[in-house]
């Protein structure tokens, strides 16, 4: 082991972390838990019951075995940084492309979280008020005004595990949501006369019906237009497996909180990790089966939409999946800080001057091109296309095969040639959203929902 990689493994052991095993699945779960969860009964509709089932299973055991090889890479050489990963397996090229891809991904997902703040608070402005024009529910300076007060006083938080009782918070709104769309499945009719999506023919596998009120086992939609919408929206199957696919992305999260954790150990994490994956996994599920049921074949691609804008009960489910917007933003800024600090000041101690400025430049880079920029979601759309991809799939294999040693794991050894066919596999989906965005922006037409 040469002096440098010593060093960094001494550096790295040096933390003691002092995060609880409750604690730090609260911030992996909050990492994984985005406003895509609102999507994924409107991926249901598009695949069916069984085929959601299956995609939904596969993608979690895949994120599972993801973090396996990231633990696993990171244990070989003692370091737990994703960027110092990087270092090790290409050098400084390594630790640039890391870093790189962390923070293009994480900004991207703060853009996303606060587009969508944005947007809900306009709705619930537009629900509560008739002509009234009030600047304080403007969802532009509401989000300065939330930025200032809540999001840059938590992302100024010392360490990722002082924000676990904020990410249990943020947990508990979104388990109100969930129990509300289970609530409302018993109280509300499907809107068969009043379709929100009337569909041309689908091909449908089992239960062949064209009734837009029936569950549907396995559905293949070769091409399903929305004829009442304006926006000529197009929709597919497979547009749909992307959503699901990136549905558990919490990786640049996952050494960051390994760093912290009390106690650390590969099985120690890995058992955070599968806890927090699974219980994602069945709040997933249980949404998109009971907000389908509840709609079936009329649902949008966000949930939400179809609820009435008069029901109380969902008005408070609105901002509840605000508040837990926001409090996932704090969790997301943490590894694009670590991403920044690695590259511009590796060996640098904590300094409180750059620990802050970092955050506050951030906060008001991604608030600017949310407000000025009309395009961004576009933009870090198609970027997440890439960047997801490889933070899921690509680069924990290629680590893992290029730093766990020939004698320890020879090349055509089992687990080296899963990571190679795992390494594949991510690939295969990033073409697959590089090429569903492009069809998007050559036809106009929108084929995932906006998700």
């Amino acid at each position: 082991m040469n002096g440098h990689l010593q060093k960094e493994k001494e550096k790295t052991f040096l933390f003691v972390g002092k995060t609880s095993f409750g604690m730090s699945i609260f911030n992996l779960s909050n990492a994984i838990l985005g406003s895509g969860i609102l999507g994924l009964a409107y991926a249901m509709a598009n695949t069916g019951i069984i085929l959601f089932v299956l995609l939904l299973t596969s993608m979690a055991i895949l994120s599972a075995y993801s973090i396996h090889l990231l633990l696993k890479s990171a244990g070989v050489v003692g370091i737990r940084a994703y960027e110092q990963l990087g270092n090790r397996a290409f050098g400084r090229p390594g630790k640039i492309l890391a870093a790189s891809i962390i923070t293009l991904n994480n900004i991207g997902g703060k853009i996303k979280y606060i587009i969508n703040f944005i947007s809900y608070s306009q709705r619930q402005k537009d629900m509560t008020t008739d002509k009234a024009n009030y600047w304080f529910v403007d969802g532009r300076y509401l989000i300065i005004i939330i930025s200032v007060l809540v999001i840059l006083p938590l992302a100024l938080m010392k360490r990722l595990g002082y924000l676990g009782y904020t990410s249990g918070f943020s947990l508990s709104c979104m388990v109100f949501f969930l129990i509300s769309v289970i609530y409302k499945k018993f109280v509300t009719e499907c809107p068969e006369e009043h379709s929100y999506n009337k569909t041309v023919p689908t091909e449908s596998i089992y239960n062949s019906t064209d009734g837009m009120c029936e569950a549907k086992l396995i559905t293949i939609n070769p091409q399903v237009r929305n004829v009442n919408c304006k926006s000529d929206n197009y929709y597919h199957t497979a547009f749909t497996i992307p959503i699901i696919a990136f549905a558990f992305v919490c990786h640049p999260e996952v050494l960051p909180i390994y760093t912290e954790l009390k106690n650390p150990s590969k099985k120690r994490m890995q058992k955070v990790a599968n806890i927090s994956i699974l219980t994602m996994f069945v709040m997933y599920l249980v949404t998109a089966i009971f907000g389908y049921l509840t709609f079936y074949g009329n649902v949008k691609s966000e949930l939400l939409e179809m609820y009435s804008k008069k029901d109380t009960l969902m008005l408070c489910v609105r901002l509840a999946v605000l508040i837990a917007v926001t409090l996932t933003v704090p969790v997301v800024l943490f590894p694009i800080r670590r991403a920044v600090l690695q590259l511009l000041f590796p060996d640098k101690p904590f300094h409180w001057v750059r620990h802050i400025s970092i955050a506050v430049c951030l906060l008001f880079l991604v608030n600017l091109l949310v407000i000025f920029v009309p395009n961004i979601r576009d933009i870090f759309g198609f970027i997440g296309a890439t960047s997801a991809p490889s933070l899921i799939f690509i680069l924990p294999g290629i680590f893992y095969i290029c730093i766990v040693p020939e004698e320890q794991e020879p090349l055509k050894s089992r687990p080296k040639i899963q990571a190679i066919a795992f390494v594949t596999l991510g690939f295969i989906f990033m073409i697959m959203s590089i090429t569903f965005i492009i069809i998007e922006w050559v036809t106009g037409k929108k084929t995932s929902g906006g998700h």
